[in-house]
C-alpha cells in the first residue's frame, strides 16, 4: 500500500519511486491479469492429454508387469492375479498418475505432452506451485468422470478454458512455447519411455518369478489360453475369445 501523498513526493523527485518486484520465473508465473495471456485451445490440450496418456501407459505397463509377475501366480499359460497383486498395482498406479502431473507441472509448468504441444500451466492465485498443482491434479478424479466429460464441459464454458481443477486450484493452461533444446529433450524422453516399456515388459514377464503373498492371496483375475481360445476369468465370470470364429461368449461359472 502506498502511504498518503507518497506519489506527490515521487513526482517531485524528493524520493525515488519504489522499484517493482522482479517477476518470478516463467515456470512459476503468477498471472494477475489472465487476459494478458492466450488461453490454450482445447484441441491442443486434448493432444497433450493423448501424448501424456501414452507415456503413462508405458510407465504403468512396466510397473504392472513387475507387480503381477512378483505377486501373482503363473501356471502353464495362465496368469492368476491375487488380491495382493491388484491392490499393490492399484496403489502404485495411483501414485504414478498423480505424481507425474503434480511434480512436472509444479517444477517446470508442463508435462511431457504439454511441452511437446507448446502449452504450460500458470497460476492465477496466491497458492504455491506445489499446492496449486496438487489441487489441480487431485481434482482430475472429478473432471475425468465420463471420459473427461465434466472437465470438457466446464472448460468449454470458461473464458480461460479452465476445468474444475483449474478453477479450484487457481491455475490456467496458456500458450507458451518452449525452447528448441527443451522440446527436443522432451520428445526424446517421450520416445525413450515408450521404447523402454516395449523392451522391458517382455523381459519382466519372461522371468516368471511369481511368488504367492502371505496375505490377500485369493485369486481374483485369471488370464490364460487353450488350444482354441483365450479366456479372462473375473470372480465368477469367464469370457472366452475363440480363435476360430473371433467371437466372444460369456458364461457364469
Amino acid at each position: 500500500m502506498i502511504p498518503p501523498a507518497q506519489h506527490l513526493l515521487e513526482e517531485s523527485g524528493i524520493i525515488l519511486p519504489a522499484s517493482p518486484t522482479a517477476p518470478p520465473t516463467a515456470v512459476r508465473t503468477i498471472v494477475r491479469n489472465p487476459t494478458s495471456f492466450r488461453a490454450a485451445r482445447l484441441g491442443d490440450r486434448f493432444i497433450a492429454f493423448v501424448l501424456d496418456t501414452m507415456v503413462l501407459f508405458g510407465l504403468l505397463a512396466i510397473v504392472d508387469a513387475w507387480v503381477f509377475m512378483r505377486w501373482g501366480r503363473v501356471e502353464g499359460t495362465a496368469l492368476s492375479l491375487t488380491s495382493a497383486s491388484l491392490l499393490i498395482a492399484g496403489i502404485l498406479n495411483t501414485l504414478i498418475l498423480f505424481a507425474y502431473g503434480w511434480l512436472l507441472e509444479a517444477s517446470v509448468g508442463a508435462t511431457l505432452g504439454k511441452a511437446i504441444v507448446g502449452i504450460r500451466v500458470v497460476r492465477t492465485g496466491v497458492r504455491t506451485a506445489l499446492a496449486a498443482s496438487a489441487i489441480r491434479n487431485g481434482l482430475r478424479v472429478v473432471d475425468g468422470l465420463g471420459f473427461y466429460l465434466i472437465g470438457a464441459v466446464v472448460a468449454g464454458c470458461s473464458r480461460l478454458h479452465q476445468r474444475l481443477g483449474d478453477i479450484c486450484a487457481g491455475t490456467a493452461v496458456v500458450e507458451g512455447e518452449f525452447g528448441p533444446g527443451i522440446k527436443l529433450l522432451t520428445l526424446a524422453l517421450w520416445i525413450g519411455t515408450l521404447a523402454g516399456a516395449g523392451w522391458a515388459v517382455p523381459r519382466i514377464c519372461s522371468e516368471n518369478a511369481a511368488q504367492m503373498p502371505a496375505y490377500l492371496n485369493q485369486v481374483v483375475v485369471q488370464v490364460g489360453s487353450s488350444e482354441s481360445a483365450a479366456y479372462l476369468r473375473v470372480a465368477g465370470f469367464r469370457i472366452d475369445l475363440r480363435r476360430t470364429t473371433a467371437s466372444a461368449t460369456a458364461r457364469h461359472m
